[in-house]
């Protein structure tokens, strides 16, 4: 039996920061930490009263998953269209799959799962 990377946060603990994007705050989860830089998880959501700007992008990942605990987001997803997610809704990314967020609600929240930790993400 091992507790290396054992790691666990409590809703009161969590602290949330701006980011790779200014409309959004993120909370990180301590994947990272507790996985050695293999996975990292993060609550994200909107900053209510900030400007907006969805650019075309694509992350370079192994695995991406996001999953809306609250409100919505609307992604431009190249091969498939235009998805609107909602609470309860689930998307797997394939690494580098193009895609444009199109809006999203005041009240956004969702989790997210990334592979690697650290990873990229390129303007196309």
């Amino acid at each position: 039996m091992t507790t290396k990377g054992f790691t666990v946060q409590h809703a009161a603990d969590g602290v949330f920061e701006r980011g790779l994007r200014s409309f959004f705050e993120y909370r990180d989860l301590g994947m990272a930490q507790a996985t050695e830089g293999r996975v990292t998880a993060s609550i994200i959501r909107a900053v209510p009263g900030t400007e907006f700007v969805g650019k075309k992008h694509r992350h370079i990942t192994e695995f991406q998953m996001v999953y809306v605990l609250k409100g919505w987001i609307e992604f431009d997803y190249e091969g498939h269209g235009v998805e609107r997610l909602s609470a309860g809704s689930c998307v797997y990314q394939p690494p580098g799959i193009e895609h444009t967020e199109l809006g999203h609600s005041d009240d956004l929240e969702l989790l997210e799962i990334v592979m690697p930790a650290e990873f990229a993400t390129e303007e196309v």
